[in-house]
């Protein structure tokens, strides 16, 4: 059986290339307004760093520290804040329980981590718990429910059911966006406030990447792992999803879409002893 509680995707290369390309632009627009210099951020599950590093050049490097769950990922954040001259700092941490003080930051961020734990209420809880009483909880997470493409070719219907049932058996909720008010609302948190944006690849040279990077991810990343030892899929049934990336990818029309949601929130009020 796949590991349960396990990063669905793991930290494949075709994985990392994915959050590399992320950048404030893309995936954290509706934070901008938050980010003040002299405030102070946290960035949880961090991944590569490339959006913690640009976090350092908005706020100060000194101001910013970034936590991921995989000694891998910090690794490869470590690499990336050296070549780019940050000194924004990176350490391995658990989410549920994050080993700072109370009180230790303006800005909690996160970015499609919270549908990757076992417990999104408790890792908002944990998140808040080291929010300053005047300072913002941001998460931003994508819907596979809502996910689009075009043209509709069968092997990608078989992807997504595939992938949200994967996700679910190893590690957490793949719909996570249409969660995010209950979530924080559970967690006790104030002030909640929702947007919502999409990442779209149509153009050829997005197509070639998001497809390759799926035809790639679907035969050799933990989810080709999680997958077959889940039993949730064979390996003709993963190249067979593969091919159809690749098919997608090289269409003239063709679109894919996702929708997240965006959430911005004042942490809750602390506990009195």
């Amino acid at each position: 059986m796949a590991e349960p509680n396990a990063y669905t995707l793991g930290h494949h290369d075709s994985v990392l290339a994915v959050h590399r390309w992320r950048t404030i632009a893309n995936s954290a627009a509706y934070l901008e307004p938050e980010l003040v210099p002299g405030r102070t951020l946290l960035d949880v599950g961090c991944g590569p760093g490339t959006v913690t590093v640009e976090f350092g050049q908005r706020l100060g490097d000194d101001s910013v520290t970034g936590v991921d769950m995989s000694d891998t990922a910090i690794a490869a954040a470590r690499a990336f804040a050296a070549a780019s001259g940050s000194a924004v700092r990176f350490d391995t941490a658990d989410a549920l329980a994050l080993p700072f003080d109370a009180e230790s930051f303006d800005i909690v961020h996160t970015h499609q981590t919270l549908q990757h734990v076992p417990d999104p209420v408790a890792m908002l809880r944990s998140m808040s718990r080291v929010a300053r009483p005047s300072g913002v909880i941001a998460a931003r997470e994508v819907d596979y429910g809502a996910t689009t493409w075009y043209p509709l070719l069968p092997a990608l219907d078989e992807w997504l059911e595939l992938y949200r049932r994967v996700h679910r058996a190893t590690s957490g909720e793949p719909d996570a966006a249409r969660h995010l008010v209950a979530w924080a609302r559970a967690a006790g948190l104030q002030n909640i406030r929702v947007s919502g944006s999409t990442w779209v690849f149509a153009m050829p040279e997005e197509r070639a990447w998001w497809g390759g990077a799926w035809a790639v991810r679907a035969v050799e990343s933990d989810f080709a792992k999680h997958a077959i030892d889940g039993g949730h899929a064979s390996s003709a049934d993963l190249a067979r999803i593969s091919a159809a990336w690749r098919e997608w990818a090289e269409h003239d029309d063709a679109w894919f879409s996702m929708t997240h949601g965006e959430l911005l929130a004042a942490p809750s009020p602390a506990e009195t002893p």
